[in-house]
């Protein structure tokens, strides 16, 4: 079976900023998401959880993109608007996909 060359790129951020990041990529002509939950994790300011949370005011969320290559840039250009004043992690990896013409 024949695989195409794509990027994957995961956006975390506070859940509150959703909304916003989600206009931000449709904007930026990314035409398909998901968003996932984060539990919880670790990083430069130590452990924490959305255990006991009521709102998603303290929440995360995961943003899972899959673009040609050549529509990471203006992606990435679009989060970094959003995530740069905000809690977040952007990363950036290789992948392959099927159907090339969905993305």
């Amino acid at each position: 079976m024949q695989t195409h060359k794509a990027k994957r790129v995961e956006i975390i951020i506070e859940s509150i900023m959703e909304d916003r990041l989600s206009a931000a990529l449709i904007k930026a002509g990314v035409t398909g998401f998901s968003v996932l939950p984060v539990l919880g994790g670790s990083g430069r300011s130590g452990h924490w959880s959305g255990e006991g949370q009521v709102s998603r005011a303290g929440g995360m969320v995961n943003v899972v993109c899959i673009v040609r290559p050549e529509r990471v840039d203006s992606l990435l250009d679009a989060a970094f608007e959003v995530v740069d004043r905000h809690i977040g992690v952007v990363s950036v990896a290789d992948c392959e996909v099927l159907r090339a013409e969905r993305f």
